[in-house]
């Protein structure tokens, strides 16, 4: 379910929003969070648009359906995932885009899409491109199949138990064995020549890689 509110009033970090709402429904499906999305009023950029595009390209080019074809079936898939309204590439939020993005970055990551450029030249929102390479244990240098590498503070003691060892709140990464190997040497320099960074180990993220939480 999603509405528009108005922001009436901020205090501090604090923010009163009003927004309409059915109460029947809240009642029903025992709703008592939300999620709000601001909205600056910004458009598409041209660079996410390029990105958008790019990626469509390259799956066509590795499916063999057309690419205005798969720019509305990924729509709809946005739709689904995020519970957003149809829109243009034209004229759509800033924040639409991202999303849509991560829809079309998850989709290449899962199936395993090659691409002609570096994903991390594609992506539009770097924390989610990297959630997502942990979730599928793909490299987020390369996209290869990957191994988790524990980045420096988060590292496991030495001769400890991975199995045993509890994960949940560590920062990681996935690298395949080459850029594992390099991560290793020296990972500062690395991690900022790839434009890359550890991701916080949730819930989620140990049950889908085996990990003791």
């Amino acid at each position: 379910m999603e509405s528009v509110g108005t922001i009436c009033k901020i205090v501090g970090n604090q923010a009163l929003i009003s927004v309409g709402v059915n109460p029947d429904i809240l009642k029903k499906q025992c709703i008592e969070k939300c999620l709000v999305v601001f909205n600056d009023g910004r458009t598409i950029t041209a660079d996410q648009r390029r990105k958008a595009y790019a990626t469509i390209r390259d799956i066509a080019d590795y499916s063999g359906h057309e690419p205005e074809y798969l720019k509305e079936w990924f729509k709809y898939e946005y739709m689904i995932k995020t519970g957003g309204e149809y829109f243009s590439l034209s004229d759509c939020s800033v924040t639409v885009a991202r999303e849509y993005i991560n829809v079309l970055v998850d989709f290449c990551l899962r199936y395993g899409v090659p691409l002609y450029e570096p994903m991390t030249e594609r992506t539009d929102d770097i924390g989610a491109y990297l959630y997502m390479c942990l979730y599928y244990r793909k490299c987020a240098v390369c996209g290869r199949n990957a191994d988790v590498h524990h980045v420096t503070g988060s590292k496991l003691g030495m001769g400890a138990d991975r199995e045993k060892a509890h994960h949940l709140g560590r920062e990681a990464i996935a690298l395949c064995r080459k850029h594992h190997n390099i991560a290793h040497t020296n990972e500062n320099d690395f991690f900022k020549e790839n434009h890359i960074y550890g991701i916080k180990l949730d819930e989620t993220l140990c049950e889908r890689l085996n990990l003791r939480k």
